[in-house]
């Protein structure tokens, strides 16, 4: 009998690669699915930028200020704007006006989870980001994406005027970075790292596939 073994995948929401990431993974996860290797997903909490400003910051200045100058940042989003064209997905920087910090986000994905709801929620916030120009460090925002995915929208604004999942997701996200992790995507199975970057998907099925071939064959000879 195949053991249903937990996925792991370390992202952000303001991170381009992970969604492209998410998107390799869907098609990888559907080719192991034909072959009766499934897995138990979610997501986890990771920020690019820990030190971003609670509100955000005007993206343009920010990008300049991280890559050196405004014409970096726009060759490293045509080259992002191409890599997602390749899978499907269609990134408009020209209409991301600020580049969030991302708690919030993440709280609302690990609330998610105990819907079942984590994969939807996420989807929306990289699609509202990158695809529609949202603001997803804006708690209405969040909530407006959030109930369109499934959720219940008074529940999550309830959240977000507190605090809970704040302390659960810094933890994560700390644990992570003292674990060696330092970009995203990043994905581990039953809490061993197998690969961190957008991976094609026949290289994500294959990798999956090895490593689960490899824990069965440890815990037959264990």
């Amino acid at each position: 009998m195949t053991t249903l073994r937990n996925l792991d995948v370390i992202s952000d929401s303001v991170c381009p690669w992970c969604w492209i990431g998410k998107r390799n993974l869907d098609e990888a996860l559907a080719m192991l699915a034909e072959e009766g290797l499934r897995f138990n997903l979610r997501w986890r909490p990771f920020q690019l930028n820990p030190d971003m400003p609670a509100e955000g910051v005007p993206r343009a200045a920010y990008r300049a200020q991280k890559f050196g100058s405004e014409a970096r940042g726009r060759e490293l989003d045509a080259n992002v704007a191409e890599a997602g064209r390749n899978v499907g997905l269609t990134f408009r920087h020209d209409l991301m006006e600020r580049t969030p910090n991302s708690v919030a986000s993440h709280r609302v994905v690990r609330m998610a989870h105990g819907q079942g709801l984590q994969d939807a929620v996420l989807e929306a916030f990289f699609r509202g980001y990158f695809q529609e120009g949202r603001d997803v460090g804006d708690p209405a925002t969040l909530v407006e994406l959030a109930a369109a995915a499934g959720m219940d929208g008074a529940a999550v604004a309830t959240m977000l005027a507190g605090d809970e999942y704040r302390e659960a997701v810094l933890a994560e996200d700390a644990a992570a970075r003292s674990g060696g992790i330092s970009g995203v995507p990043s994905f581990l199975l039953d809490r061993h790292l197998l690969f961190s970057g957008a991976l094609p998907a026949s290289r994500m099925a294959d990798a999956f596939r090895r490593a689960d071939a490899i824990l069965s064959e440890r815990a037959s000879a264990a």
